[in-house]
């Protein structure tokens, strides 16, 4: 059988509406089929999915959404603050949005820990997680009580900065300024190259310095409440996922997954017969600047545990459209200049 992927550049913007505003988003192919849902990570946005979605099989569509505060999703009011618990309602504000009785979760780090918080939550409710560079929530330890408390004395600073946001603009920067700070806040796991990925969503044109962008994200998002776990919590939480399909790819130079999973790897692997585990070449953020290796064992678990269906929105258009090989190959071909091409993408801001 022919192999067809997503093409990048064909997609629907989309606004789910919540109590405090939206949730914007892109899906990306069939719009017949029940889509996965793709959450990124902490202070990203669904771009970080770019390099990912055409390599992905077309039959099965993809919703990749900003989540609250990032990208160009709405911010909460002030005095809120954001917590990942509050993010895992987010899916089910999706799935009654779209009126699916059943989800498919695909969740890079903070995205991750998302799904994997809502799969032991609701197992019968997700047919398949795909984790990237991520598996549990973080366990807690003296570090981990430090990083709380800092988050909390940084809270009441960053309402301050948000209502001035409000009032004056936030303090702007050149496109290679930009680019060393997404690489430096990611600890060097998004290199410059690929920062343009995540800046088109996540930053505004300045109105004051020609040339100059600044963050247009929730200042509050960098100081969010976390889902802090023990041990035995969460093992008890991966006995509950029981069979649901589960990939998890580690990128080789990260510690997000170290031996604190090892004994909900091991439980997962014991009881899941459908849970993969695989390591590739790279840092964090190996989803998005190794795409391809990662798409080598993402493509054929999402075929195996949810096949095209006969007569599929993919298969017919493929038979029925002459040329349209074609078409995605060049579709490709302009994906991958643009990524050479990448100080003009923040220019159309």
């Amino acid at each position: 059988m022919c192999m067809h992927f997503l093409i990048y550049c064909q997609y629907e913007d989309v606004r789910i509406c919540a109590p405090w505003g939206d949730i914007t988003g892109r899906w990306y192919g069939n719009r017949n089929e029940r889509p996965i849902l793709a959450l990124h990570g902490w202070l990203d946005n669904l771009g970080s999915f770019n390099t990912l979605i055409p390599l992905l099989p077309d039959y099965l569509g993809v919703l990749c959404i900003d989540l609250p505060g990032h990208g160009r999703s709405s911010r909460l009011q002030a005095g809120m603050r954001y917590a990942v618990y509050d993010y895992v309602l987010i899916i089910a504000r999706v799935m009654k949005e779209y009126k699916w009785t059943r989800v498919s979760l695909m969740g890079h780090s903070m995205g991750g820990v998302i799904s994997f918080i809502y799969a032991s939550l609701c197992p019968h409710m997700v047919d398949m997680v795909i984790s990237l560079d991520i598996l549990i929530p973080p366990i807690l330890g003296a570090k981990l009580i430090d990083m709380m408390s800092y988050s909390t004395e940084k809270q009441l600073v960053e309402d301050e900065r948000s209502a001035e946001w409000q009032l004056h603009e936030p303090p702007s920067y050149s496109l290679p300024q930009l680019r060393e700070l997404i690489t430096r806040g990611s600890r060097n796991s998004v290199p410059a190259e690929f920062a343009p990925h995540l800046l088109y969503r996540s930053v505004a044109k300045s109105q004051l310095y020609p040339d100059k962008f600044y963050f247009s994200r929730d200042g509050r998002v960098k100081f969010y409440n976390l889902f802090v776990i023990d041990s035995g919590l969460a093992a008890e939480m991966a006995r509950r996922i029981k069979k649901i399909p589960y990939l998890v790819i580690k990128g080789s130079e990260s510690t997000y997954i170290d031996k604190s999973s090892n004994e909900v790897l091991s439980i997962l692997g014991s009881q899941n017969p459908h849970f993969e585990y695989h390591e590739v070449p790279g840092n964090h953020h190996v989803h998005l600047t190794n795409a391809t290796e990662c798409a080598q064992y993402i493509v054929p678990f999402i075929r195996h545990h949810r096949p095209p269906t006969l007569g599929s929105w993919s298969m017919a258009e493929e038979e029925a459209a002459s040329g349209k090989r074609d078409q995605r190959r060049k579709a490709q071909e302009r994906f991958f200049i643009w990524r050479r091409q990448k100080p003009r993408v923040l220019n159309k801001l």
